[in-house]
């Protein structure tokens, strides 16, 4: 009875997860009292973020919001931070989570429009060099102007769309059960399956050129991230002397962004430069076709409803009318009204993308809380700001850059502005100086944390987003992908804080 009680348990604990994942997680969660106790709160905390880092790596085997989510609870019991620290970090945040509920939400209502758009370019486009720049400048243009994470729920719904166009007729199935992209090779014909694996490649690799067209972009504006508001704010720059503020430094990072992703595609670099497969081509135009010939008149004002709704969550956007969550929250009222949505079933069904990934975040801002509590960044911002002269800047763009990779970058953002702040009310530093680290810290927490996807919120939703499974976008390989864009990018960077800024 017990034996049968032990194999249950063993079961039913993170699902069919490998067996050695499923122990890993078990380690982890015996291993971080005994390290509390031998080695110190600092030590384990820095312990900890490398175990949530590696719920995350492994996101396709398991979804990171149990194991996670265990090793918060387990940082919480054993005092490393507070109910009531994580709650104040969800709130400092709480702007990202409206954001994340509503604003992809939205972008569900509107896929027929972007899928019919993305299609006509796909089609249009045969160089895969263009096509890669196209998405990433596209992406970058929008991200500045929008935010990254409503650019990166676009291109997700897109990529999904496409996904499901051709597996279900590689699958043998109609247009018509196009309601959600499948993952069973079981079900692929012989004959499709090596298409289905170049496709795969073809579309992982857009989504990344998009992803980091996001952070290029999302450094420009004070709407691009999250933290770019929160320096503008505390800087005292609008959104025009920001852009100008930034330039110096953005401008130069966006074309090597761009320069980079030629050369990828150009000659192949860490598997890039993945194509089209024709047969695919064939069905997406086929299915381009027949939706276009089946299109009646309500489509039609469908469709043109949908860019109407679009334009309006343009300039809401870009004029920065209310937060971002609330204009998309205006955006579910207005799409599903003008195209007769009116079920709660299928309201409810443009939730479920968003709600898993908005739940793991609360997970992280409960990590970040245990790295503020036990001050594992404080060292490196304690020796930064004993640097003098020019290099103060630069290291100031490392380091910001550097924990980015490993925390949030809003977090990072937020701990640093505070720290410069703090100084220059103490008359430690100048205001030019102040504005000077203000560059160097958002464009430090923006451009290399595209190295890994915990660097920004736009690149963790992508990895766990539908998508990433479909496409076969793991941790691994997403970090490899951005691996060029981050040398290429955090030089730029580093050498224009360096002498450009000065």
């Amino acid at each position: 009875m017990a034996t049968n009680t032990a194999q249950a348990l063993s079961r039913n604990f993170l699902g069919h997860a490998p067996d050695w994942y499923k122990l890993a997680i078990v380690g982890f969660l015996l291993i971080n009292p005994i390290a509390l106790w031998l080695i110190g709160p600092f030590a384990t905390g820095w312990l900890l973020v490398l175990e949530f880092i590696f719920t995350l790596a492994m996101a396709l085997k398991c979804y990171p919001l149990a194991p996670g989510g265990l090793l918060a609870i387990e940082a919480v019991l054993l005092g490393m931070t507070s109910p009531k620290h994580v709650y104040e970090e969800t709130l400092i945040n709480f702007p990202v989570i409206l954001l994340l509920i509503f604003m992809v939400a939205g972008i569900f209502f509107l896929k027929e429009l972007l899928l019919f758009t993305f299609t006509k370019i796909v089609l249009g486009v045969r160089s895969k060099v263009m096509l890669s720049l196209l998405f990433s400048a596209v992406s970058a243009v929008l991200s500045a102007f929008l935010d990254a994470l409503t650019v990166t729920a676009v291109v997700i719904t897109v990529g999904a769309g496409f996904y499901s166009v051709y597996h279900k007729v590689a699958s043998g199935k109609s247009y018509d059960q196009l309601d959600h992209a499948i993952d069973d090779d079981d079900g692929v014909h012989e004959n499709h399956r090596s298409d289905l694996m170049q496709f795969r490649a073809f579309l992982r690799q857009l989504m990344m050129h998009a992803a980091i067209g996001t952070a290029l972009g999302g450094v420009m504006t004070t709407v691009g991230e999250p933290q770019n508001l929160l320096i503008s704010k505390i800087v005292g720059w609008d959104f025009i002397p920001f852009f100008i503020q930034m330039s110096p430094v953005s401008i130069p990072v966006f074309f090597v962004g761009l320069a980079t992703c030629f050369t990828v595609e150009k000659f192949r670099i860490l598997g890039y430069g993945a194509t089209l497969p024709e047969s695919v081509r064939a069905v997406l135009q086929a299915y381009d076709d027949e939706q276009q010939s089946k299109r009646d008149l309500r489509d039609k004002v469908s469709l043109v409803s949908q860019a109407v709704v679009v334009v309006v969550l343009v300039v809401a956007l870009g004029l920065h009318l209310a937060e971002v969550g609330l204009i998309g929250l205006m955006i579910i009222v207005l799409a599903t009204t003008m195209t007769g949505v009116i079920e709660e079933g299928r309201i409810g069904h443009a939730f479920e993308e968003a709600l898993p990934f908005t739940a793991l975040l609360v997970v992280f801002f409960a990590i970040v809380a245990v790295i503020n509590d036990q001050g594992l960044f404080a060292p490196v911002i304690d020796y930064v700001l004993t640097i003098e002269g020019r290099s103060q800047a630069g290291m100031f763009f490392l380091a910001n850059g550097v924990l980015s990779m490993v925390s949030d970058n809003v977090f990072v953002a937020t701990v640093y502005i505070n720290s410069v702040k703090d100084a220059l009310d103490a008359g430690l530093i100048t205001r030019e100086q102040f504005e000077l680290l203000a560059i160097a810290i958002n464009t430090g927490t923006n451009i290399p944390s595209v190295a890994t996807p915990n660097g920004q919120a736009a690149f963790l939703f992508l990895l766990t987003s539908a998508l990433a499974p479909l496409i076969r976008l793991s941790y691994g390989r997403m970090v490899l992908l951005a691996l060029p864009y981050t040398i290429t990018m955090s030089i730029a960077g580093f050498l224009a804080v360096m002498y450009i800024l000065q």
